[in-house]
């Protein structure tokens, strides 16, 4: 009996339509921590492979855990490699985040890595692999641009200036914007609410909501993640499972230690 995959993330945002969806970013590694979060009630979870210990293994078992429930899990890739992304889409992720995308070039080379010949680069292993189910998704091969999302993330000046061009590459779905590392990049570093750097960040969405692409942004303060979605955000992180750990556990230690 052949089988189906879920709704990617691009899918999600089309059906929640003026509803942001809000996600929890999974840093720690454990694919126990992350099914906590994915029964949650959450609308979806970063899997991080880039400023957190996952790797190929752990990663794969975090995408099982998240499958027995309805939060949509994204893979952030640690860079926009070729052989990377073929390697994490070959785990059976179906939504990819590429980070520190600055250039409309960029952006192409991040699709071409997610397509299979003749569009793209993606190397053809289906039959081998947790993407296809071994060959048990019918026509995968020839759907697979319906069966995956790819999402690049704008976190530089340089970034935000080609913004447009960023989103309307074709098989861009979406941009989401990093306020730490663009604050860095604007010589502000750990400066996230500097009026200068929401101002970017305001521009940012300005110019890809222009091009009809869902714009999404990192926020782990409430009030400014509400700001951000009053600005256009259709997605946004509002916390991180080590960083709720390491707050709770404070709280706990504040009050008995």
């Amino acid at each position: 009996m052949p089988l189906h995959l879920t709704d990617t993330f691009r899918d999600r945002l089309a059906a929640a339509g003026s509803r942001p969806l809000a996600g929890l970013w999974a840093c720690a590694g454990s694919p126990l921590v992350t099914e906590i979060l994915a029964g949650s009630g959450i609308d979806w979870l970063l899997i991080d492979m880039e400023h957190s210990p996952n790797g190929l293994e752990s990663t794969l078992a975090q995408l099982q855990a998240v499958a027995a429930y309805p939060a949509t899990p994204v893979v952030r890739v640690p860079i926009g490699d070729v052989v990377t992304i073929k390697q994490v889409l070959d785990l059976g992720a179906q939504n990819i985040l590429v980070p520190m995308v600055s250039s409309a070039d960029e952006a192409r080379a991040a699709v071409a890595a997610v397509r299979y010949p003749p569009r793209g680069q993606r190397g053809v292993g289906s039959a081998l692999s947790r993407s296809a189910r071994w060959n048990r998704v019918e026509g995968y091969l020839q759907d697979a641009d319906r069966h995956t999302s790819l999402f690049v993330q704008i976190e530089t000046a340089e970034g935000v200036a080609a913004a447009a061009e960023i989103a309307a590459v074709d098989g861009v779905d979406g941009v989401f914007v990093g306020p730490s590392d663009l604050a860095a990049s604007m010589g502000l570093l750990g400066q996230q609410t500097h009026p200068d750097v929401v101002a970017a960040v305001r521009r940012t969405f300005d110019a890809v909501r222009a091009t009809g692409t869902p714009v999404g942004v990192n926020a782990f303060d409430p009030a400014v993640a509400r700001d951000y979605v009053d600005a256009g955000a259709a997605f946004v992180l509002v916390g991180a499972d080590v960083s709720i750990l390491a707050r709770a556990s404070e709280g706990f230690a504040a009050d008995w230690a």
